[in-house]
């Protein structure tokens, strides 16, 4: 009630009411509530409404203390009397807080742009490609560090400091939807292993491998750690191949779900070793066959390259005179990438060595956690849910004895809170994906690759020119099965 009478005191639609129930949203209104309030009181200073503003829980008190503050009328103009001309300046600061607020609406609840930085969901999104991600489809989620600075994500450019404020830490909250989460839809999502950085090392060195890679802790207790809350960590996008309930697995690089083999894309790609006679292939091969990934591992005599492309386009590189030989590359089979190999094994999720025999060519069987569903722990597979239950659905969890206790109490049992999804990428040998941080938690989804709304052509980062039949395309109806 007292909100309506303030929105009638400074005329405004009671409509704004509802924008107070809108995370981040919220603080812009309040902020425009004390501006417009603070002009009805006859505040003619720009520099003071900003700050007054910008310090509500001061200022509203003192209009009830303060004698000398006397309501004129919206906009400072007594009520029946034509409000006064704006200045320039004051249509401007009115124009860009609206903007801001309509903006940023806009970017949490509808749809945001995104770009594709890597080579992972090659040739479906390509490098190049810039998105229009959409909230709506899944349901937007709401923020969960509403303070923020507007348009950013976790980093202020070029000053590179935090962009989000932690005093303020919301529960997970998700807006209802016109659709869930599909077998092979695109999905943009935080980074699941991105909780936990070592910011001296690398800003973006998650903490949690360079502990596999070491294997001592301790070894870190020297470097600043830092942590960040689920809306703030790193947008990925990759194919959901596997929803809540789900069991997946990957033979010889083939994908089964629930024991079936899966839908392909078109654009599906894997890595091959190329053999030449000595000489190098040409420098604009990636032009030549149109496509991204190309490694040149020079190893004695002949070369050797490892090239991530379609069948089809391998097969066109085949019939160039200088190529020897052309073989799928399988990561359990390799003799000539052992060592970097045995990394990349050791790196696999669960990170456990009772699953040692899992690769990226060859995973699973896995069954993915779905609301709702109990299962049993054994000594077997609680190294497949130990990070779920303990940092995603934030449990305390132990293994004493042979025994696991959960908020110390010995169970054997777990019933999961959320839905789990499992991503992977089309380009299949390189993609960081599902294969080496495990599932996806429902908190995570940020939203559904929806529109290709420009493609520029890029080759080693470097442009040349633009993809013009891309544009505009709407991305599940030319790249998913449904």
């Amino acid at each position: 009630m007292n909100i309506l009478a303030w929105l009638k005191m400074i005329k405004k639609p009671n409509w704004w009411l509802a924008l107070l129930f809108i995370p981040v949203i919220n603080y812009m209104t309040v902020y425009s509530l004390c501006v417009e309030l603070l002009k009805a009181y006859g505040e003619k200073s720009v520099w003071v409404r900003f700050y007054k503003g910008m310090l509500s829980f001061i200022f509203l008190p003192q209009l009830a203390k303060q004698e000398k503050l006397k309501y004129i009328g919206p906009g400072g103009v007594a009520l029946g009397k034509p409000l006064p001309k704006k200045s320039p300046a004051m249509e401007w600061t009115d124009s860009i807080l609206y903007a801001v607020i309509a903006a940023t609406f806009i970017r949490m609840l509808i749809f945001e742009a995104y770009n594709i930085p890597s080579s992972s969901m090659e040739k479906t999104l390509r490098v190049g490609d810039f998105l229009f991600v959409s909230k709506f489809h899944y349901g937007p989620r709401l923020p969960m560090t509403p303070i923020a600075v507007p348009f950013v994500h976790h980093t202020v450019p070029v000053l590179n400091t935090k962009a989000f404020s932690d005093i303020i830490e919301l529960p997970y909250r998700r807006l209802p939807g016109f659709e869930k989460i599909k077998n092979m839809d695109m999905v943009v999502f935080n980074l699941p292993a991105g909780d936990t950085l070592t910011t001296e090392l690398d800003s973006k060195q998650l903490y949690y491998d360079l502990v596999r890679y070491i294997g001592k802790e301790q070894v870190f207790s020297n470097f600043h750690v830092t942590t960040r809350p689920v809306d703030k960590r790193e947008n990925y996008i990759k194919r959901c191949v596997g929803i809540a309930g789900d069991s997946v697995k990957v033979v010889n690089d083939v994908l089964f779900v629930n024991n079936k083999e899966a839908w392909k894309p078109e654009g599906l790609q894997f890595s091959y070793t190329v053999i030449t006679d000595g000489t190098r292939l040409p420098s604009n091969v990636h032009e030549m066959y149109d496509f991204w990934d190309a490694a040149y591992l020079e190893h004695e005599n002949p070369t050797f390259y490892r090239i991530c492309a379609t069948p089809a386009t391998m097969a066109e590189i085949a019939t160039l005179p200088n190529v020897k030989s052309v073989s799928r590359y399988n990561d359990s089979l390799s003799n000539f990438y052992k060592q970097e190999d045995q990394k990349e094994i050791d790196n696999i999720f669960p990170n456990d060595k009772r699953y040692v025999n899992w690769t990226v060519s060859n995973f699973g069987n896995l069954w993915i956690p779905k609301k709702g569903a109990t299962i049993k722990l054994t000594p077997t597979n609680i190294a497949l849910y130990r990070r779920a239950i303990a940092v995603y659905e934030g449990n305390k969890m132990e293994e004493r004895d042979g025994k696991v206790f959960i908020n110390d109490k010995e169970t054997n049992t777990y019933t999961f809170n959320m839905d789990y999804y499992w991503m992977m990428g089309d380009n299949r040998n390189n993609s960081q994906d599902s294969r080496y941080w495990g599932y996806v938690p429902e908190d995570h989804v940020v939203g559904k690759a929806w529109i290709i709304w420009m493609s520029r052509k890029q080759y080693e980062g470097i442009n040349s020119g633009f993809r013009l039949d891309r544009i505009g395309t709407f991305v599940h109806r030319k790249y998913a099965p449904h």
